[in-house]
């Protein structure tokens, strides 16, 4: 048992982080979407970047991670959302992904948005990270 969990009552738990997953492909977001519901996480889904922006700026919705993939239909990528995140919610950390190769070059630029989780990833890679952003930033 870890050392956090001991001391701590169910009741007390802190409500579990919020994770907005950014896919336009609808089959992949609702099985990596699920998932992470399994895992405890609070989820909400957007179908591409602009979506997601009006999710980021209603005020009842408060978003600790967002996963996106990098391409997607619309104005935006998902490049273009994590800089707009970076500028307007600091607080908000950010994970992509892609199948394309040359999208890693990329995203180790927008750096706390961290090197890219390749596509096809599973599942359990994507709650991995999410683990290691929530350690890094109760860290810092």
């Amino acid at each position: 048992m870890s050392h956090a969990s001991t001391n701590l009552t169910p009741q007390s738990d802190p409500p579990s982080h919020a994770i907005l997953v950014v896919e336009d492909e609808v089959l992949v977001r609702l099985v990596i979407a699920d998932y992470l519901r399994e895992c405890g996480y609070r989820v909400y889904e957007a179908v591409n970047a602009s979506e997601a922006v009006e999710m980021l700026q209603a005020p009842e919705v408060t978003v600790d991670i967002v996963f996106s993939d990098v391409q997607m239909p619309g104005d935006m990528d998902g490049f273009s959302l994590a800089r707009w995140i970076r500028n307007n919610k600091p607080g908000v950390q950010v994970i992509l992904t892609s199948g394309v190769e040359r999208s890693a070059d990329i995203a180790a630029t927008l750096c706390e948005a961290g090197p890219l989780l390749e596509k096809p990833y599973s599942s359990q890679n994507v709650v991995d990270r999410i683990k290691q952003l929530v350690a890094k930033a109760q860290r810092s």
